[in-house]
């Protein structure tokens, strides 16, 4: 009995550690990082380039970064791994865009980025808006999404240089970051370059009359993806890692009827076709009418107002399910099915290659700027034209056709 008693904190150590793998996913990237602390690794050094205050002061921001004006954020030379970033800036969104401020990192000394991006949907906020975000590898945290959050993987082999471009018509009046990095004297073998591009278009309806679900008669099938949003288009060897994917409606009716279609390795036809946009974001039947946080996949900005009218924010990122490429990758999606609907959408994509490779062009300043939201005066204007059409007899309700 004694010994049994001595014995039972040791095997509720034991059990408790089974229980915690146990209830974690096979492919939990959470177990896994948690496994690897114990792992004492050699000739690794952790170094930071900061916005701290050089003189020992406590202003440790960069300040005034006109309009037009670039700022390198982070260079050094050699081989090393980024593993997180942290940034916050002034004034607010509601006065500097988050949508015009670029992001742009270079690898291994080429003089072409591998990411670029507006600042904001880089980091999971869309539409100049500030709200909170959570996942995995990217964070907008309080106060109100203004800290901007990176764990990304990162690697460079011949040094790597991160800077900001403000395209805004105001100025950035303070700026502070973190870029957390492993300083090493060769990477990992078969270690890859992280790419990030942005993408907007305002998306119309093929035909002149938006005609989801047969509304209005039978639709043009679309196997080939022609008229599809581009999500991603990449020519090379890697794997695809995620995509914070923007949409803004102008119509209270179902926008996610689009199936996404990846064209691995110039295929024709999609080598991967899905069966609706919630569907390749994990939900079903619509979308959740709350926010809704997973660390892979979730909806970080949903309209609560009037069905799927405005904007809604979706993210996936492949982390435990990376999909791969050999000579190319072409990631695009419907919007509606059969591309009926006039969407306004954007997104970044985040993926890697096996070397650092030139990202498209991304939009200018002039087409990022989204759409105007529609709310009940524009609504109400409508039913205004419908009535006149219809007579404007009195008692018309809404739903007479």
């Amino acid at each position: 009995m004694e010994r049994g008693n001595s014995c039972l904190p040791v095997y509720r150590i034991v059990y408790a550690l089974f229980l915690f793998n146990a209830l974690l996913p096979a492919k939990s990237g959470f177990s896994q990082e948690m496994m690897d602390l114990i792992r004492i690794k050699k000739h690794l050094q952790s170094r930071r380039v900061s916005s701290y205050d050089r003189s020992g002061d406590n202003h440790d921001n960069i300040q005034q970064i006109k309009p037009g004006e670039k700022r390198t954020l982070f260079q050094v030379t050699g081989a090393g791994i980024i593993d997180h970033i942290w940034v916050t800036m002034g004034p607010e969104p509601g006065v500097l865009s988050r949508n015009d401020v670029i992001l742009r990192m270079y690898w291994d000394g080429n003089d072409y980025p591998s990411v670029e991006s507006p600042i904001g949907p880089f980091f999971g906020q869309g539409w100049n808006e500030s709200y909170l975000f959570t996942s995995a590898p990217l964070a907008a945290t309080p106060a109100n999404g203004m800290g901007l959050v990176s764990y990304f993987a990162m690697p460079f082999s011949k040094g790597a240089r991160i800077e900001i471009e403000n395209q805004a018509d105001k100025t950035i009046n303070t700026f502070y970051f973190y870029i957390d990095y492993i300083k090493m004297k060769k990477l990992p073998a078969h270690a890859g370059r992280f790419h990030a591009w942005y993408n907007r278009q305002l998306m119309t309806s093929a035909d002149s009359v938006e005609n989801e679900h047969w509304m209005f008669g039978p639709n043009r099938p679309n196997k080939t993806g022609a008229g599809n949003y581009i999500i991603a288009d990449i020519k090379g060897r890697g794997h695809f890692a995620g995509v914070n994917y923007y949409v803004q409606s102008p119509t209270p009716y179902w926008y996610g009827e689009g199936d996404d279609m990846l064209f691995i390795d110039n295929d024709t036809l999609p080598a991967m076709n899905g069966t609706g946009t919630e569907d390749y974001f994990n939900t079903s039947w619509g979308a959740p009418q709350k926010p809704y946080a997973t660390p892979y996949f979730g909806y970080a900005r949903v309209n609560e107002d009037m069905g799927f009218l405005g904007r809604t924010h979706i993210y996936r990122f492949n982390i435990a399910d990376p999909v791969y490429f050999n000579k190319a990758l072409k990631f695009t999606i419907e919007h509606g099915s059969n591309n009926v609907l006039t969407l306004d959408l954007a997104s970044v994509a985040y993926w890697y290659q096996d070397k650092a490779m030139r990202v498209p062009a991304i939009p200018g300043a002039a087409a990022r700027r989204p759409m105007p939201l529609i709310g009940p005066v524009d609504i109400q204007r409508w039913r205004n034209e419908w009535r006149k059409n219809k007579g404007n007899d009195p008692g018309l309700w809404g739903d007479e056709h």
